[in-house]
């Protein structure tokens, strides 16, 4: 994929190095991302004791000429910082400049080139979703993941989860390497936020509250696969671009097929139960991220009329 040099977005927020385990665990690509939004936490705050005792440290730092207001006030920077936030002049917690990051920027820049236009032509302006890179775990309004979730989109905050180390964990434990099978992973999410913005994702979630699970589980089937097919409306914008290089859609098919549902039960426990599929076979994967990147057109991705 040649990446580089293009347009980066600025809808990132870093949040790596602010890691909080603990939560909902899941499959690749998605599966956090259609969950009806959980409720915050409760409790926390200082005890009396605790109070009185850092008020008197305060007294007796200053009475040493240390002034911890002050200390507190120029804030975490130690060794002076990199100054990145102000030169970039986004949102707090805009990413560093490595190269990972700015490949997560670039792609999701084209993703925005691509849905503008598409929203644009319908006459409807395409609100762009954040991307939140993390690390180890994250909380968001969804509740909070684990890196063992995987990439996730939240419908309630409308913000795209990725730990960038996925990237490594998707070459060398599902056999997925390259770069646009990469940005497969970040267009299937962001597939999921135009499915939230056009009205697919709230009524999963409220028809899946009358649901059984076998039942549950077809219908978030079809909502990853026109995940899937969105993703490959977007790869084929990004090849209208002169952007595609050669193996980068063979790289793309390879993932969607490495993260089947039946391919990762194989792997897992040696034998395949289809009842308990909920994102797709490999061979379903495969059929609608090249249906969406063949047509290029929406109304190609309707997943929900009809067999699959």
């Amino acid at each position: 994929m040649e990446w580089r040099g293009r347009r980066q977005s600025n809808n990132i927020e870093d949040r790596r190095g602010q890691s909080r385990g603990g939560g909902f665990g899941g499959s690749p690509f998605g599966r956090p991302g259609i969950r009806i939004p959980m409720g915050g936490r409760r409790g926390g705050g200082l005890s009396i004791g605790t109070i009185i005792f850092l008020v008197v440290i305060y007294f007796v730092l200053k009475a040493m000429g240390i002034d911890m207001l002050q200390v507190l006030g120029k804030g975490n920077v130690a060794g002076g910082g990199s100054g990145y936030e102000q030169q970039v002049g986004t949102r707090p917690g805009t990413p560093s400049n490595d190269d990972t990051t700015a490949f997560v920027r670039t792609v999701l820049a084209e993703t925005e080139s691509t849905w503008n236009a598409i929203f644009s032509q319908s006459g409807e302006t395409y609100q762009e979703p954040v991307l939140v890179l993390f690390s180890g775990g994250v909380s968001s309004a969804c509740g909070q993941a684990s890196s063992a979730s995987g990439p996730f989109y939240c419908p309630a905050d409308r913000k795209v989860y990725l730990d960038t180390n996925f990237f490594r964990e998707l070459e060398q434990k599902f056999d997925a390497a390259g770069d646009f099978a990469q940005a497969y992973v970040i267009a299937h999410e962001v597939g999921h936020h135009v499915q939230n913005l056009t009205g697919v994702l709230p009524e999963f979630n409220r028809q899946r509250q009358s649901m059984g699970q076998r039942e549950a589980n077809q219908m978030s089937v079809r909502v990853e696969l026109q995940a899937d097919c969105y993703a490959g409306i977007w790869a084929k914008s990004v090849a209208n671009r002169n952007i595609l290089s050669d193996g980068d859609l063979e790289e793309a098919l390879n993932a969607a097929s490495q993260i089947g549902d039946d391919t990762l039960q194989k792997r897992s426990q040696g034998y395949v139960v289809p009842d308990a599929f909920n994102h797709g076979s490999s061979k379903q994967r495969m059929t609608w991220f090249k249906r969406g990147y063949d047509s290029g057109d929406v109304g190609a991705c309707d997943t929900f009329s009809g067999a699959l």
